[in-house]
């Protein structure tokens, strides 16, 4: 299981620790020390839409109207902690966004 996210999210941690705690073996990629590659941007967009945008950070707020309205994909490279955080790749391969209570309840079985 691989969970995508920062190191410095709270979120990201709370979702590790559970998981782990849950007996997953998780593996944590920093997407700011290792950006998502082409593929992965348009794979994680294919899955969550616009959602996979967090329009509520910081970063969001300091972008113009153009930049805004630019696709996901190029938005997550330029700015790639613009990304809602975690996504969690399952074992099985799925794809889950975000630390809600649909996501543990799918994972923390």
């Amino acid at each position: 299981m691989i969970v995508y996210g920062i190191t410095n999210c709270d979120t990201c941690r709370k979702a590790r620790a559970a998981l782990t705690a849950a007996g997953h073996e998780v593996s944590f990629r920093d997407i700011r020390a290792e950006p998502l590659a082409p593929g992965e941007r348009d794979e994680f967009v294919a899955a969550f839409g616009d959602a996979i945008l967090n329009r509520s950070s910081a970063t969001w707020r300091g972008l113009d109207a153009e930049a805004r309205s630019g696709a996901a994909t190029v938005l997550l490279a330029a700015h790639p902690t613009q990304m809602k955080r975690p996504v969690i790749r399952a074992d099985g391969g799925a794809l889950h966004i975000g630390w809600g209570s649909a996501t543990q309840a799918a994972l923390l079985k």
